[in-house]
């Protein structure tokens, strides 16, 4: 059967056939269209979220990442948009806003993937890209936040604009929520308050000194040894008390609080897949990531292995190694030659 053609399944259900079934629209499952598209396989895209891009679109689109080769400083935004740009004379087909649910294999060694929704796909390789899997936000304990949510209590900074001019109370010790009170504190929120449990932090040493040097300054509040056990306020948040170890409780006057703990993830439905699975992340061979089931491969945060490092740029190497495998699953008896963009361009592939 021709990959990238439509036809039809289990009586009048529209099955989607592909060369190479990605599950994940994230930046690793987004490159991955771009390196099995040299080698001529056609991609097609499964996500939950409504959109492609992964957390980098959902979650933290104003984010700037720096550790992207070639750019110093590129939002997460438009990092997707780049890779959709590099995506798109491959013409990958995408099932936005379902969930990968169930995977069967057919009498021609083909993998029957059929989501929440009931749309059905088939391919002879299936790349897991799935980022952290289903994610939410972990919440911390505190009485009545549920009636704040989303009227002055966030889990997810999506926009730094929204939060122009306001005061605005950033709780958390790892990465995002220094690298967010470094951001806000640079002329965005009118005052920026940090409120750690701890004194030291969990995460980049040159993110937490401009954090120590911004207190040092005055120009953001910082509280450590602290944490917010109450909130407060009418119709919208307009308050906190913090318990704090040697100045007992301190009210906070503020318009938003963005408690930042990092999110609880679940492989959701993937977990029942028979594979190999180790806190939460899928177990891999590192020689072309292939999982325990012939034929399924795991790439990016959602795999793990011996040194594995959950960086973007970890997950584009995963994924060329990946597609080389899964070129000489597909066509066993064609000799694969290696080509360079640089010679050939990409129309030439």
């Amino acid at each position: 059967m021709a990959a990238g053609v439509e036809t039809t399944f289990a009586a009048q259900t529209i099955m989607i056939q592909t060369d190479i079934l990605i599950i994940g629209a994230g930046p690793c499952g987004l490159f991955t269209v771009f390196e099995a598209g040299l080698l001529k396989l056609k991609c097609h895209l499964i996500d939950a979220l409504p959109q492609a891009g992964g957390q980098c679109a959902e979650i933290y689109p104003k984010k700037p990442i720096f550790d992207i080769p070639a750019y110093p400083e590129i939002l997460a935004g438009d990092l997707v948009d780049r890779l959709m740009e590099q995506a798109a004379p491959f013409k990958p087909g995408f099932t936005l806003g379902e969930r990968a649910e169930t995977i069967v294999k057919d009498d021609e060694d083909q993998f029957i993937v059929t989501t929440n929704r009931g749309t059905v796909h088939r391919a002879p390789i299936i790349a897991i890209a799935g980022g952290l899997g289903c994610f939410e936000p972990r919440k911390p304990p505190v009485d009545r936040l549920e009636e704040y949510e989303d009227r002055g209590v966030e889990y997810i900074i999506k926009d730094p604009e929204f939060y122009r001019g306001k005061k605005v109370v950033i709780s958390g010790g790892g990465d995002s929520a220094l690298d967010w009170t470094n951001f806000l504190a640079d002329g965005v929120a009118s005052e920026v308050t940090l409120v750690h449990r701890r004194d030291g932090f969990r995460g980049h040493p040159d993110s937490v000194q401009k954090v120590l040097d911004l207190a040092g300054e005055g120009k953001i509040r910082l509280l450590t040894n602290g944490e917010v056990v109450g909130v407060d306020g009418e119709e919208h948040l307009e308050g906190l008390t913090i318990k704090h170890k040697t100045e007992g409780d301190i009210r906070l006057e503020t318009d938003h609080w963005v408690p930042l703990f990092g999110l609880s993830p679940k492989l959701g439905p993937i977990a029942d897949w028979n594979l190999n699975i180790s806190k939460n992340a899928i177990e891999v061979d590192t020689f072309d990531y292939s999982t325990n089931v012939d034929g399924v491969y795991a790439i990016g945060d959602i795999n793990t292995y011996p040194g594995k490092l959950k960086l973007i740029l970890c997950g584009f190497h995963e994924a060329t190694l990946m597609v080389q495998s899964a070129f000489k699953r597909i066509y066993p008896d064609k000799n694969l030659v290696l080509k360079y963009t640089t010679v050939n361009g990409v129309n030439g592939f």
